[in-house]
């Protein structure tokens, strides 16, 4: 079998190394004589796997037992009430940064539960960019500082932590992992599985346990952050499977050397992929270069009647994946952890060749 170059934005590639390693595990897991997803969620070995699956990412990270980490169910886009719901209660307006789309749907739901503020706003003019701070809008008393480090559709990111007085919650889903950061600089993170954690159908969070006590009266029980945390992530049954395999790709980050190797990776890729982009004419990007994402590169060809061709004969190459979100039409590689170097280097080989061909 041979395996082809995946460029999905979510579900994405996972490392082979722990699809492998899944797969060898799948009917006997460990001599119990049953698949993981077959076992009690309050069985020792699950239990264990859980907890495993927690110090892993608390080593990668460098979380602090000030935080709770907590394995969930719903999306990130189910988040996007959460966190009204869990830190409204004190009053004060739901302020945001919008900087695309998730953005937008983050600010649409938190309209249900108080007063929403966007506070800046990413220009909508290529190249797009975000504002620096001095001319963000200021609000005192806050509930929270809503942002999305990196939009998975509109290829645009922080690479910068913004200052805030109210809580800072961060929508990480697809940065998370891919490079250090300071949890510390923020209160709340959250991210749905399905870049760089592990399949569909898990959520992280990790919140500072200091802002328990400030949900909604309103707030539902499984969406209730501390309820969660008091039940160690099994206030309900967990998606076991989904915490295994993210526990497989934790270790498989620590073996690579950690987020330290994983920016110096990342980095080289997006470098590369966006310097086919820039030293042509025939490729365009639409975001200023200092507000580029490493994880998620749209791409524009000069004549988008191509499109169609390109994404075709992409394919039969074996790269698979490229059509840009049908909000914005044109390309995106998603290039997260597990997308090896190799396949970077494919993508751009085979965009100069169709240059070559149709330019």
């Amino acid at each position: 079998m041979t395996r082809k170059f995946n460029f999905c934005a979510g579900p994405a590639v996972l490392p082979e190394a722990v699809l492998e390693r899944a797969s060898s595990e799948m009917l006997d897991w460990h001599a119990t004589g049953m698949s993981f997803m077959e076992m009690s969620h309050r069985s020792s070995e699950v239990v264990g796997t859980v907890e495993a699956a927690e110090a892993s990412l608390r080593r990668l990270l460098g979380i602090s037992d000030e935080f709770a980490v907590l394995f969930l169910q719903g999306g990130a886009s189910t988040q996007f009430a959460a966190v009204p719901l869990n830190l409204a209660a004190k009053g004060g307006a739901l302020t945001y940064t919008n900087t695309g789309q998730w953005s937008r749907k983050a600010m649409a739901e938190g309209k249900r539960y108080g007063e929403v503020i966007e506070i800046a706003s990413a220009t909508t003019d290529a190249p797009r960019a975000i504002p620096p701070q001095d001319a963000w809008i200021s609000v005192e008393g806050a509930a929270y500082l809503h942002t999305t480090p990196n939009e998975t559709i509109d290829g645009i990111e922080f690479h910068w932590v913004p200052q805030s007085d109210a809580p800072l919650v961060a929508d990480m889903s697809s940065t998370i992992l891919s490079r250090p950061i300071s949890v510390d600089d923020y209160d709340v993170i959250y991210a749905g599985a399905q870049k760089n954690i592990g399949p569909a159908g898990l959520t992280l969070v990790i919140v500072r346990r200091e802002l328990f006590g400030r949900a909604l009266a309103s707030c539902p029980a499984m969406l209730n952050w501390e309820t969660m945390d008091k039940g160690a992530s099994m206030y309900n049954t967990p998606p076991t499977y989904s915490i295994y395999l993210a526990g497989l790709v934790f270790a498989w980050l620590e073996e690579q050397g950690g987020l330290v190797a994983m920016a110096k990776a990342n980095q080289k890729k997006a470098a590369a992929l966006y310097s086919a982009i820039d030293s042509s004419d025939f490729y365009g990007n639409p975001v200023a270069m200092a507000d580029r994402s490493w994880m998620n590169v749209p791409f524009t060809l000069a004549d988008s009647e191509l499109d169609k061709v390109f994404l075709a004969q992409a394919e039969e190459a074996g790269m698979l994946n490229l059509k840009g979100h049908r909000s914005v039409g044109g390309m995106r590689a998603s290039i997260y952890n597990a997308m090896p170097m190799a396949g970077v280097e494919a993508l751009v080989a085979f965009m100069q060749d169709f240059e070559s061909q149709h330019g």
